[in-house]
């Protein structure tokens, strides 16, 4: 063995080959799902507003079950009265009105702790001489045989000059005349007072005043009415919950059913190229019809309910999703790890989920999240046209809350539901755009 023999045998030496050892350099533990929800978790905003949006989705659906709530659709009235318990304020115990001393007030005893109070006397004739002294927006003021209060404004016939006071009402009904001050009334419901805050006034059967300043309220064992109640006594707390359980299973199936359907079209439409043309031209036809009409024909010629407000809606909302579905195939279908793909063997379908899909689910999620809060408005315009389902909805509560919204002291009718739409808005926003950035496989490096 020559010198430099040696040296080749020193300096050089064949590594063993070992094909387990191969074949594990070889495979990759890389799972798409797996990096996004990884990077998704990662955001610690993020997961907070999805903790909080499970909540928010798990409590609309214990509410019920709480104690001390209210069925969404049953009227409330007063235990003692019968009367609506209508257009109460928000209250965390009971709703309660604050009178200055020497108010007078119709009542009688309760029990020996409480009084039964109302400031609205018996209804009264009219023709008797009842004079108008002062003309008001909501409410007039009248005298009446020493007695002076006030009527609503609505029931009494004015001269077409009403600043021509005062002059005698001459109708031949009666009325119910509100003792001072109007605020006490609560809308008329009766209310109650404690004996100690009250006296008989001398001479004035059934007739109270204050001593000092009294707190009136419905009863003390009444539930708390979180939102207030609406104009027919019905509980706006749980009318509101409720609204949003269904509100929200109305977008979220709409929003699946439509990425659903408008993936799977898109895919055909952008890998079948026999198809294209035929597709688009459908697609044309069905983009210009305005979806407010849709909307519209499916929602008289059905009977209004929850499946067929997302039918209407689903009817053409996949056209945008499978356009766009469409479109990212064309751009990608041809590249060279997917002609790779195809020459080992691939299967279409394998091709779209592996390779074509990720690119595709940040902008699809996004999608989903932004159009939730879009079909609640859906539903609200169907039913401000009266074509609206008889199910407790946000969209029909803030309907029915808009007289609300200009009344004063009423306001709380239509910010509760305002307020909470909008949260639930913005948190879906917030959820879907770090979803669709977790989605992009350009952060997964």
């Amino acid at each position: 063995m020559t010198l430099r023999d040696k040296k080749s045998e020193a300096l050089f030496q064949f590594a063993q080959y070992d094909a387990a050892a191969a074949e594990k350099s070889g495979y990759s533990n890389y799972s798409y799902w797996r990096s996004t929800l990884s990077v998704f978790l990662h955001n610690r905003a993020a997961v907070a507003l999805l903790i909080v949006l499970a909540l928010l989705l798990l409590f609309t659906f214990v509410q019920p079950y709480l104690p001390g709530q209210y069925d969404a659709n049953v009227i409330n009235n007063h235990p003692e009265t019968g009367r609506q318990l209508s257009n109460l304020p928000p209250s965390l115990t009971t709703v309660k009105v604050t009178v200055p001393e020497g108010t007078l007030l119709y009542g009688a005893p309760y029990d020996e702790d409480w009084y039964y109070v109302t400031n609205v006397m018996d209804s009264i004739d009219r023709r008797q001489n009842m004079t108008i002294t002062e003309y008001g927006e909501e409410f007039c003021h009248i005298e009446f045989e020493e007695i002076s209060g006030w009527v609503l404004t609505e029931y009494l016939r004015l001269p077409e000059d009403p600043q021509n006071v005062p002059y005698e009402a001459m109708s031949n009904y009666k009325v119910d005349v509100y003792m001072e001050p109007v605020d006490v009334t609560n809308d008329g419901n009766s209310l109650y007072v404690s004996a100690d805050s009250v006296r008989a006034v001398e001479g004035e059967e059934g007739m109270v005043e204050t001593v000092g300043e009294a707190d009136l309220r419905i009863l003390p064992s009444t539930h708390a009415f979180w939102f207030g109640t609406n104009n027919i006594g019905q509980d706006l707390w749980s009318r509101v919950w409720s609204g949003t359980r269904t509100s929200l299973f109305i977008g979220f199936a709409v929003a699946l059913t439509e990425a659903l359907v408008g993936i799977f079209m898109g895919v055909i439409w952008g890998y079948v190229r026999k198809l294209d043309r035929l597709m688009t031209e459908i697609y044309n036809v069905l983009d210009n019809i305005p979806t407010t009409i849709v909307l519209i024909l499916i929602a008289y010629i059905l009977h209004p309910s929850v499946p067929t407000l997302i039918f209407a809606m689903c009817l053409t909302g996949w056209l945008g999703m499978s356009r766009f579905v469409r479109n990212q195939i064309v751009i990608i279908r041809d590249r060279d790890y997917n002609l790779a793909s195809r020459c080992l063997g691939s299967s279409t379908a394998r091709i779209a989920v592996k390779n074509i899909l990720p690119f595709m689910i940040s902008f699809i999620v996004t999608v989903m999240a932004q159009q939730i809060p879009a079909y609640i408005a859906s539903e609200a315009f169907l039913s401000y046209i009266g074509l609206g389902i008889s199910d407790t909805t946000l969209g029909k509560i803030l309907f029915n809350s808009q007289s609300a919204m200009v009344t004063p002291g009423w306001g709380w009718e239509f910010w509760c539901p305002v307020m909470l739409s909008a949260f639930i808005s913005v948190v879906l926003f917030l959820i879907g755009q770090n979803l669709g950035d977790a989605a992009d496989p350009r952060t997964h490096m």
